[in-house]
């Protein structure tokens, strides 16, 4: 969750409390209720700091937003014209699904950062659009260690086929991932947000919580944390033992197909690639973010703790980005139908190019015609 900082007097901000914030917030804060928040006045020179900086992120995640959008609808177009017959592809398909959903909570990320962006999109942003990047995020990351798994199963271990292999099963889990990252997560966390901040010069997305939504804020991030490193274990050891199976099997072949050799290391390194630069610099930096948001450090000498923060957290926001292009070294079906669909649009560029040259050489022959 961020952190923002407002250069702004209490005193000139409580009539705006009692009139337009009050009434947004009775509407989107069902049971609101006024609370005061003890955090201090940071200095003039950390408040520029953190303007400054917040309108260099801001400017990266909008940057980014048009190039998430575009691979991701692609990649939904695409999906949504492949049969499910597979585990894979129906993990393939809630990913995407996963990634799209992220890449439309980019622009309240955005605009949120922005100096002086209303106090309204701050709340909304706090209370619903970074809830769902989350859940989003954690539910691409579980997703990806179900298809490490679905991989494993396939290559190293085939009797995993009696349930890893499974269409249905794959349902149930991507269910299941949905479910708990959003029903067990995400909406206590939006209904836990339900407070009003009293002191309007420093507003962060912890004041809008109740004592029982911050409690709950820590335990979810603590399970996250938790979460995400035996994710991490479980792919690193699943992709392992996949290279190390294929690699010996060639071995055992006698084949010397080093094309086929390095294809099998390229999708590994793509997959560990993607994973580990986008997510862990985040998750390191997850421990000293969250004292500093909790216990409420207000020093200069901390700033970097959140800029660090909001530098990595971009970072894993790539990840909608790239994960459209690893479908096409992991998926053989996706990558046929993207190159049958990319095929069906050129030619339909092409017949609409010819017609239109058709009708302007006629057009032509008529004004020569008049002349």
């Amino acid at each position: 969750m961020r952190r923002y900082f407002l250069t702004l007097n209490v005193l000139s901000v409580q009539p705006c409390i009692k009139t337009g914030n009050l009434f947004f917030f009775f509407f989107f804060f069902p049971g609101i209720k006024m609370v005061a928040n003890n955090t201090s006045h940071l200095l003039s020179d950390c408040s520029t700091l953190s303007q400054t900086t917040d309108v260099a992120l801001a400017c990266f995640f909008f940057l980014l937003l048009p190039f998430a959008l575009t691979f991701n609808v692609i990649a939904a177009w695409v999906s949504l014209h492949l049969h499910s017959t597979s585990t894979f592809i129906v993990y393939l398909k809630n990913l995407v699904a996963a990634d799209l959903l992220l890449a439309l909570t980019l622009p309240f990320m955005a605009a949120s950062m922005l100096y002086r962006a209303p106090f309204e999109l701050k709340a909304f942003t706090c209370r619903y659009s970074s809830v769902i990047f989350y859940c989003c995020m954690y539910t691409s990351i579980a997703l990806m260690g179900l298809i490490s798994l679905d991989r494993f199963f396939k290559i190293v271990r085939p009797f995993g086929k009696l349930l890893g292999q499974n269409v249905l099963f794959s349902l149930v889990m991507s269910t299941l991932v949905w479910v708990i990252m959003f029903g067990g997560t995400g909406i206590p966390t939006i209904i836990l947000t339900n407070q009003y901040p009293v002191n309007m010069t420093e507003i962060s997305c912890l004041s809008f919580k109740s004592p029982s939504g911050v409690q709950f804020h820590k335990t979810v991030i603590l399970c996250m944390e938790v979460f995400f490193w035996f994710a991490a274990i479980l792919i690193v050891f699943c992709y392992i033992c996949i290279t190390v199976k294929v690699l010996q099997s060639f071995r055992n072949s006698g084949s010397n197909n080093s094309q086929g050799k390095k294809k099998t290391k390229l999708r590994v390194f793509l997959v560990l690639f993607v994973f580990f630069v986008c997510f862990v610099p985040l998750h390191l930096m997850r421990i000293p973010f969250q004292l500093y948001e909790i216990l409420g450090i207000k020093m200069c000498t901390e700033m970097w703790v959140v800029r660090v923060h909001d530098v990595v957290l971009w970072l894993s926001t790539t990840a909608s980005c790239l994960d459209p292009l690893l479908y096409i070294y992991l998926c053989r079906e996706y990558k046929d139908k993207l190159d049958e669909m990319m095929k069906a649009v050129r030619i339909c560029v092409g017949l609409h190019s010819a017609q239109h040259m058709k009708r302007t050489q006629k057009n032509n022959k008529q004004s020569f015609h008049l002349i």
